[in-house]
């Protein structure tokens, strides 16, 4: 399959491109291969630093068309693709200023010898990236795995190519050598064989579950390392002493941003009686004046979904929802008179156990909405999902949301905020939303050989 570049807005074909042919496949792999072992990992932190953080610098200079590109095939508020290309270059600022101490030798305290841990990198590692985040994603898979010596291959999204040849050609303009950062336009079966390929050494995959299970499998069977991040239902808890205004303010950016399309996008609602009903009148109001238009408009509130078969699909969760008895309390159809994939913000309610939607991602503008009498069944309900990737309490008492934080089953929580990504802080889940870290000095660990010299 072709990797095409259309704008969700009105449905244009901007650009197709091809995928590589067998032997080109293994041309890059070869130069790969070549740059990590004569060049690249022999090459100084300091070296290192400078080309990603000169290509952190490029991303700044070139910010406006970058931005322009993420709207333009996927669709995103274009204030928004522009906070993107923000914090992808403070991703690449934020290893090229800390790998070296992140990596830095680790003198053993042992009664006998001397022994030191060194972190040294492992070759050629290949990255499976979506579309949601063109950048972002790339950035803090690329940035601490170039600063720490290996090499790496990308291969994007088919929707957003334009975004992963800009990428690339940021690497390229910054000085990395041809090897180091390779895009892939490959097909599925070109991906396993890189998998398979004994010169690559890892493989990290941000995608669906499907995808992840795939990876995950073709990675053990070749004995090599892998990360996944998969997708999220993250449970957004208020508490009866919650600063309503506040939890209000972050439940509708939380579920809003990027068009509800983000693994940690606040998704399941968990309010205490005491707030309830307050907390869902005010919530809808809120939705309510998120009107669609143009996303490269900044006056623009909502933006389309990435595609069509995005709409469809999560048309036919909602839909599905509503024969297994959930109720649909505003929203739920696509937005009339609008050629792009646009999606009514929506909340759904009433939502049993045995309803499909109840253990279902849903990915866009669709909040499911639940009730319960206490801080316990909030709990309770927050662990009853396949996902564990992020969530939120609010509650004015820090130490009881810290004590609520503690027993949710997930790679991250957030107190009185909606999910955050920063270059410092570890970013990562558990159970179906896949293992590993990114970001942070957890991200510079994952493909690195924690190395023991002893010496009698």
């Amino acid at each position: 399959m072709a990797y095409i570049s259309t704008n969700p807005y009105n449905g244009k074909t901007l650009h197709r491109f091809e995928e590589i042919s067998d032997e080109e496949f293994e041309s890059k792999l070869a130069k790969a291969q070549h740059c990590y072992q004569n060049a690249w990992q022999q090459t100084s932190f300091k070296e290192r630093a400078a080309i990603v953080a000169r290509a952190a610098a490029l991303m700044r200079e070139r910010a406006e068309p970058l931005a322009k590109l993420i709207t333009l095939e996927m669709g995103k508020l274009i204030a928004q693709s522009e906070g993107e290309v923000a914090i992808s270059a403070a991703i690449l600022d934020y290893y090229a200023e800390h790998a070296e101490a992140f990596l830095a030798p680790e003198t053993l305290k042992t009664g006998r010898g001397q022994a030191v841990v060194e972190s040294a990198p492992i070759g050629v590692l290949l990255g499976v990236e979506p579309w949601n985040y063109p950048y972002y994603q790339i950035a803090r898979f690329a940035a601490p795995n170039l600063m720490a010596g290996n090499v790496v291959m990308v291969k994007h999204a088919g929707n957003v190519p334009q975004c992963a040849l800009a990428f690339a050609e940021l690497l390229k303009d910054a000085g990395a050598p041809e090897g180091a950062y390779t895009n892939l336009f490959i097909s599925k079966h070109q991906v396993a064989r890189a998998i398979d390929d004994e010169r690559v050494r890892g493989v990290a995959l941000t995608g669906s579950e499907a995808a992840g299970a795939v990876v995950a499998a073709r990675a053990g069977k070749n004995l090599k390392k892998s990360t996944l991040e998969l997708g999220g239902s993250d449970a957004f808890i208020v508490l009866d002493d919650a600063d309503l205004p506040l939890a209000l303010k972050h439940a509708v950016s939380g579920r809003m941003g990027n068009s509800g399309q983000a693994c940690t996008a606040s998704k399941r609602f968990i309010v205490v009686d005491a707030l309830a009903d307050a907390f869902l009148e005010k919530f809808q109001a809120a939705l309510s004046a998120f009107t669609p238009g143009d996303p490269l408009d900044k006056a623009t509130k909502l933006a389309p979904l990435s595609s069509q078969a995005a709409l469809d699909n999560l048309l036919g969760q909602v839909d599905d929802a509503v024969k297994h008895g959930a109720k649909v309390l505003m929203g739920g159809k696509r937005i009339a008179g609008q050629t792009g994939a646009f999606m009514q913000p929506t909340v759904l309610t009433d939502i049993a156990a045995d309803n499909p939607a109840y253990m279902q991602e849903f990915f866009g503008p669709v909040a499911l909405f639940f009730r319960v009498s206490d801080e316990a069944a909030a709990i309770k309900l927050a662990n009853d999902s396949p996902f564990g990737l992020g969530g939120s309490v609010f509650s004015q008492d820090i130490d009881r949301a810290r004590g609520v934080a503690r027993q949710i089953d997930t790679g991250m929580v957030f107190i009185n905020s909606a999910a955050v990504s920063m270059p410092d802080l570890p970013f990562g889940g558990v159970k179906n939303s896949g293992y590993g870290r990114e970001l942070s000095a957890a991200g510079i660990m994952e493909f690195v050989n924690r190395k023991l010299i002893r010496v009698a």
